[in-house]
């Protein structure tokens, strides 16, 4: 249970998903029942015949920043730069300091400057575990700077340049709190017809805040997996949020979580005080088989990578087996997997 091997499975290189369904609604979705072990094959446009007004889903309204930045050293080498922290308020200032991923031939010299477009540059003031501490200098407010040189963050295994409709496509329909460096996936299934249908049908849905951020894509490299450290990740949780939520289980209400960030904040605010509270601070929670959950009943989620932290927490959820079952079913019958692949609810 605890052994990195067991979470790994085959995944041929085809069914890694390239580019998102035409229309959100139209990807498969499989219904995994934790009780029944039944495993039912439809598509997500269905999923309202799957809660009722019994329900209330949290969703996770981060919105991804345009994160990635191409740019050249001053030897003139071209360099890749991901932002791994972002601050909107720090970011209305023309001098903006993050810790940033370098990807070049060679990486930059301490003290030296990358150049980007639109007359803005950066100053590597050093390296800590990996990552680069860059100071960002331009004419004006970083945050409009990014928007004109920064690109969308797709995952490495998306095999092809970014376009112009990543920016829509990679971003869920109600994201509105800029900070994420990567889409919280499960949510990129919705469309406003589908929340319309939600709603009209009693299906209570409520806001809280994670900024996906690097440390989820970390990989495991320990064999043990419970030594594993999961690398924090900025959350908040309105006071509304927090009288929706805890009424609705006072009331007996299943809270559906949409995805896995949204899993974690529920369950670390419940883990450290007991009950889901209004807060903003760091979630750091790791969840993996042996976990107790308190809060969700139910989760919306995407088919995730082999030995990912992402994995065990749905194996957490579901069962090792059960999931494993599922993952070989959709391997089977083809589904798409990862950010832009097919979903599946858990009940």
């Amino acid at each position: 249970m605890y052994r990195l091997e067991d979470y790994d499975y085959y995944l041929p290189k085809h069914l890694i998903a390239q580019y998102p369904s035409p229309k959100r609604e139209d990807c498969r979705l499989m219904i995994v029942n934790r009780c029944s072990r039944e495993i039912i094959h439809t598509n997500f446009s269905n999923i309202t015949d799957y809660l009722n007004e019994n329900n209330i889903l949290v969703i996770n309204d981060t919105k991804v920043i345009p994160a990635r930045l191409f740019g050249r050293k001053e030897t003139g080498g071209k360099v890749e730069v991901l932002l791994l922290e972002f601050d909107p308020e720090k970011a209305r200032s023309s001098i903006f300091e993050s810790r940033c991923l370098i990807k070049a031939s060679r990486r930059p010299k301490e003290g030296s400057y990358i150049f980007f477009q639109k007359g803005i540059k950066a100053r590597v003031n050093g390296y800590r575990d990996g990552k680069a501490q860059i100071v960002f200098e331009s004419e004006m407010p970083f945050i409009e700077a990014l928007k004109e040189i920064g690109r969308m963050p797709l995952p490495p295994y998306i095999k092809r340049d970014i376009t112009p409709e990543d920016s829509f496509n990679y971003q869920t329909i109600y994201a509105k709190r800029p900070g994420a460096i990567a889409a919280p996936t499960a949510g990129l299934h919705f469309s406003a017809k589908v929340l319309d249908a939600l709603k009209r049908k009693g299906i209570g849905i409520v806001h809280i805040t994670l900024h996906v951020g690097y440390g989820t894509f970390i990989p495991v490299k320990v064999s043990d997996i419970r030594k594993h450290k999961l690398e924090g990740e900025p959350f908040e949780v309105s006071e509304e949020a927090e009288r929706a939520i805890n009424n609705g289980i006072k009331e007996g209400k299943g809270i559906i979580a949409v995805g896995t960030t949204t899993t974690r904040v529920l369950e670390y605010l419940a883990t450290k005080y007991g009950k889901v509270i209004a807060k903003k601070g760091i979630c750091d929670l790791f969840i993996y088989p042996g976990y107790k959950f308190k809060v969700i009943r139910g989760l919306i989620t995407n088919f995730h990578l082999p030995k990912s932290t992402l994995i065990m927490l749905v194996c957490a959820f579901a069962g090792r087996d059960l999931i494993l079952k599922a993952y070989n079913e959709a391997i089977d019958k083809k589904y798409r997997f990862y950010s832009y692949g097919d979903a599946m609810l858990i009940i």
